[in-house]
């Protein structure tokens, strides 16, 4: 029984390797169109930014420190302040994108002040938004600057500022892009592979031959399913070996987890192509459909702008975005070398969506065999 199922569904397989292979359009679609892009966006896509969240530490709460503070939360380049007790509070709001930078007042700071000494004021910005993390250190070091400037007029005393740069100590713009260039354009491939798949067998007339054969609905799903996901994967892990290889990305995080990451975020999306497939008589129709799912789903990616910046209800909405958490995951193994605990955090949504997706698909399917 089990042996049939298997040669049936790998027939299947192997009939959408050669499908895909032999039509110059897919042929394109997952070997030029993504490698022209990656050159390109890597060098062309730029970012802005709109609002800035402070994480701070004041060990010296001071008159002068919370002078200083005040000039931060009056100016109108940022938005909300938190204020940690802990270093690892502190640390843990720049690891999860909470805040985009992070103010540290040492305890001496009015000392120094009063006697006329140079102080330290310390920027950690999170280098894995490096568009972010230049302009919000801007900011900060316009402000900081004025105050010293003060300072020094007032009393003679001057502030050193340090900036440090997490994640991308050098701010390589390209490091930030790349991860989600990788990330975007697996989505695409994926997505398009998939939604044309179905409908492609109903514009060309084999899908009734489908339904005449012995496969089942269940077995014919399995076997759109495995083409487009092994392609995607295999096309992603290339474009991963390309921006290390000749962008010199570093991969600070695991490959095996990458893999993995890659393989689950890509299952999710085949999901949500096969579902748009199911529903779509053909392929134009499933090529618009494919368009129309991208650009919400990129918008509410945080690509464009942090998560934290967006209306609250749109917050929730990016929970049901598998593109998020693929994003998350890519840019964080890759920078960051995000350990197995965070991965697994992120996974999970993309488990429970491919659940979900793939579920709907099959009943849509079924229920379009019927």
């Amino acid at each position: 029984m089990l042996k049939d199922i298997f040669r049936r569904v790998f027939a299947l397989i192997k009939k959408e390797f050669i499908t895909i292979w032999k039509d110059p359009k897919s042929r394109g679609i997952i070997i030029m169109l993504p490698l022209m892009q990656l050159l390109i966006f890597s060098n062309a896509v730029t970012m802005e930014v709109n609002n800035i969240d402070v994480a701070v530490i004041d060990r010296d709460n001071s008159v002068e420190s919370r002078e200083l503070l005040s000039r931060f939360e009056n100016s109108p380049r940022f938005r909300k302040f938190y204020y940690a007790d802990t270093e690892q509070e502190f640390k843990k709001k720049l690891d999860t994108q909470k805040v985009q930078i992070g103010l540290y007042i040492n305890n001496d700071f009015s000392k120094n002040i009063k006697a006329q000494k140079q102080t330290n004021i310390s920027i950690f910005a999170d280098g894995r938004q490096t568009n972010v993390a230049s302009i919000a250190s801007a900011y900060a070091t316009q402000i900081i600057s004025g105050y010293s400037a003060e300072v020094s007029q007032r009393q003679g005393a001057s502030i050193n500022l340090v900036v440090r740069n997490w994640y991308n100590p050098n701010l390589e713009y390209k490091w930030y892009i790349l991860t989600i260039i990788v990330a975007m354009l697996s989505v695409v491939v994926t997505l398009i592979l998939t939604s044309l798949s179905i409908a492609r067998e109903r514009e060309l007339g084999t899908f009734d031959q489908l339904i005449v054969s012995p496969l089942s609905s269940t077995e014919i799903l399995l076997g759109k399913t495995v083409p487009p996901l092994i392609i995607a994967l295999c096309l992603t892990c290339f474009m991963s070996f390309l921006v290390v290889t000749f962008f010199h990305l570093p991969l600070k995080g695991s490959l095996i987890l990458l893999i993995i990451s890659i393989a689950i975020a890509l299952l999710s999306i085949v999901g949500v192509g096969l579902f748009i497939s199911s529903i779509c008589k053909t392929q134009q129709q499933a090529i618009l459909s494919v368009m129309t799912f991208m650009m919400p789903a990129m918008l509410l990616s945080g690509f464009i702008s942090p998560i934290e910046d967006m209306p609250v209800f749109l917050q929730y909405l990016t929970y049901l975005n598998p593109v998020r958490f693929f994003m998350v995951l890519t840019r964080g193994i890759f920078l960051k070398g995000m350990g197995i605990e965070d991965v697994i955090i992120n996974l999970i949504p993309l488990i429970i969506i491919s659940c979900i997706t793939l579920t709907l698909a099959s009943k849509t399917f079924k229920r379009n065999l019927d």
